[in-house]
């Protein structure tokens, strides 16, 4: 199964620059975008084959994200069941037969930290919800469901470590690298997932999945890993690989991919 994420940075407008070619070169089974930065009805994309879900912020222009797939879900859900943390449509999640699959975009902390708090509440509610999940507890909108791993992807805005990003060292406090953030990530790999593309090249250096539009910065490949699959330990086996998609523009950010055998 073929499963790819794409932090699209504005659907609307990376649209015009060959979305629709790019996704089908890629023909995933299930893909996921962050960043739509678009409501209801502003869009007419449609692939044959694919269904689409969608989260909305309740902001226009902000935030948002969607999963097109090929498999039809047994449920869809799209908030955490936080209120307060439930307003900018930064989550889809869909049951599978095997598996949940969850599409998430993570909040920025922002520059000088000044969004951490949200963004740490945000983290401890994500980690509880993708483990519910795994438990068979969904949120109230959510029907009951049996106990199975996750799947999760998407833009979690953090290099976990050094070599997920050109710059450790010029970067460490920052969003993105700081030590709370790095930490909160730590502990939900604790809680018993795997970064999967770490888990097939532990050591390899190099591999971002975004870059800034300033100097020169995707040119020389100064760029930051913060895109991620991460799967339950259960399904480490069914783990065949996972890839970054660096030779795909139109976005800071490039595809990364997952490819699981799943029965």
């Amino acid at each position: 199964m073929k499963l790819v994420s794409w932090n699209v940075n504005g659907l609307r407008a990376i649209v015009k620059k060959g979305f629709a070619d790019i996704f089908e070169s890629i023909d995933a089974d299930v893909f996921a975008l962050q960043e739509t930065k678009l409501q209801a009805g502003q869009i007419d994309l449609e692939f044959p084959q694919y269904t689409s879900y969608w989260s909305y912020a309740q902001k226009k222009g902000y935030s948002g994200t969607a999963v097109f797939s090929k498999h039809q879900p047994l449920q869809e859900i799209h908030e955490l069941g936080v209120p307060e943390l439930d307003l900018e449509g930064r989550v889809v999640a869909l049951e599978f037969e095997r598996f949940w699959f969850v599409c998430v975009y993570t909040p920025n902390a922002q520059d000088g930290l000044a969004r951490i708090d949200h963004r740490l509440a945000w983290d401890e509610a994500f980690r509880t919800f993708c483990k519910n999940l795994e438990q068979g507890i969904t949120p109230a909108s959510g029907r009951a469901t049996s106990a199975k791993p996750v799947v999760m992807c998407g833009d979690f805005n953090v290099a976990h470590n050094e070599i997920d990003l050109k710059n450790p060292t010029a970067n460490r406090g920052n969003a993105g690298f700081s030590d709370e953030e790095r930490s909160s990530f730590t502990t939900l790999l604790n809680a018993g997932f795997i970064d999967t593309f770490r888990f097939k090249y532990p050591s390899l250096t190099g591999a971002y999945s975004w870059w800034s539009y300033r100097g020169n910065a995707r040119k020389n490949n100064t760029g930051w890993r913060i895109d991620y699959f991460l799967t339950s330990e259960s399904l480490q086996n069914a783990v065949i690989d996972a890839r970054i998609y660096n030779e795909i523009y139109g976005s800071d950010h490039c595809p990364v991919g997952l490819t699981l055998e799943v029965h």
